[in-house]
C-alpha cells in the first residue's frame, strides 16, 4: 500500500475538559486530520480504534487489510462516538465521552487522555440532520445521544420549533445547550430508576403539536424500542420522518451488541409491521 485510506485519521489530543461529572470532552487535532471531511449530518460519527496491546498492525493502518490478513482475536476494538463539533479552519475535532469509571474502553481513555496522545479514527459517517421543512422537531435520548442532540439543536433553522427530552443521572449532569430555534428542553433525572424509564414516560405523555414532525430518538436500545413503537404505531409517524437507533444495550458490551443488533432491528421491524397491518 502506498498510503492510508482517506477515511482513516490519526489525530492527537490537544486538550480535555470535564464538562459534567460523567461527561469528558476531548479535542483532537493535528495534521493527521487534513483529510477529515464533515458529512453535513448532525449525528455524524467516527469509530475510535483501540488496538490490542502487543499486536503489530500494518502501517499505514488499514482496517480492511487487518480484517483480511489477521486473526479475528487481533482485530482492534472499535467504539463509535458522535462528532460534537468540527472546526475545519482550526482543524479541531470535539468528541464528548460518557464516563463510568474504569468500565469499558473509551471512558477510561478519555479520563486518562493528555495532550500529544494519538487517536486513530475511522469515518466520519452519519445519517441525520434537521429538516428545515419540518413544522416541529422532537429529540429524545440519554447521555449517549446528548452530543448529537446538542449538535442538532445548534443546527436548527432560526425560529424552528423544537422539543428535547434528555435523561441523565441527576441535575449535576446537565450541560449548557443552545439553539437558534425555539426549543423547550426537558431534563429528566434517572436517579435509581432503569435507564429510559423516565424518558419513555415523558415522551408518551407529551401532547404533540399539530403539523409534520421530524424526530430524533437515540440511546439505550430498550427504551428506543418502546419510543419507536409509540411514535410509529401509537402516533402513526412515518419512518421517513424518524431517526431512531439503539446506540447501546444495557447488559451488553459494544461487541456483543453489534453482533446481534441487525437481527434485533429486524425483529423490531417485523413486530411493528404486524401491528400496523
Amino acid at each position: 500500500m502506498t498510503g492510508k485510506p482517506r477515511d482513516h485519521h490519526l489525530g492527537v489530543v490537544l486538550r480535555t475538559e470535564r464538562i459534567a461529572p460523567h461527561m469528558i470532552r476531548v479535542i483532537v487535532g493535528g495534521d493527521g486530520l487534513r483529510d477529515f471531511a464533515a458529512t453535513g449530518h448532525t449525528d455524524q460519527y467516527v469509530k475510535i480504534v483501540f488496538p490490542h496491546e502487543g499486536v503489530e498492525y500494518p502501517k499505514p493502518f488499514d482496517i480492511k487489510q487487518v480484517r483480511q490478513t489477521m486473526p479475528r482475536e487481533h482485530w482492534p476494538r472499535l467504539r463509535t462516538y458522535t462528532v460534537r463539533a468540527w472546526d475545519p479552519d482550526a482543524r479541531e475535532l470535539t468528541l464528548d465521552f460518557v464516563y463510568h469509571g474504569d468500565q469499558g474502553l473509551a471512558g477510561p481513555f478519555a479520563a486518562a487522555a493528555k495532550p500529544g496522545d494519538e487517536v486513530l479514527m475511522l469515518g466520519p459517517n452519519g445519517g441525520y440532520a434537521p429538516d428545515p421543512a419540518a413544522d416541529w422537531h422532537l429529540f429524545a435520548g440519554d447521555e449517549s445521544a446528548l452530543p448529537a442532540i446538542a449538535a442538532s439543536l445548534e443546527a436548527l433553522p432560526e425560529g424552528a420549533r423544537g422539543f428535547a427530552f434528555i435523561e441523565v443521572a441527576g441535575p449535576e449532569e446537565e450541560i449548557k445547550l443552545s439553539s437558534p430555534g425555539h426549543v423547550e428542553i426537558t431534563w429528566l433525572y434517572r436517579g435509581d430508576r432503569p435507564v429510559g424509564e423516565a424518558l419513555v414516560e415523558a415522551v408518551r405523555s407529551f401532547a404533540c403539536p399539530a403539523g409534520e414532525v421530524q424526530a430524533f430518538v437515540h440511546g439505550e436500545a430498550g427504551f428506543v424500542k418502546q419510543l419507536r413503537r409509540h411514535l410509529r404505531v401509537g402516533l402513526g409517524i412515518p419512518m421517513d420522518r424518524l431517526s431512531i437507533s439503539g446506540y447501546w444495550r444495557a447488559g451488553a458490551d459494544d461487541e456483543a451488541w453489534r453482533a446481534v443488533k441487525k437481527d434485533w432491528n429486524k425483529q423490531v421491524e417485523a413486530e411493528e409491521a404486524a401491528t400496523l397491518t
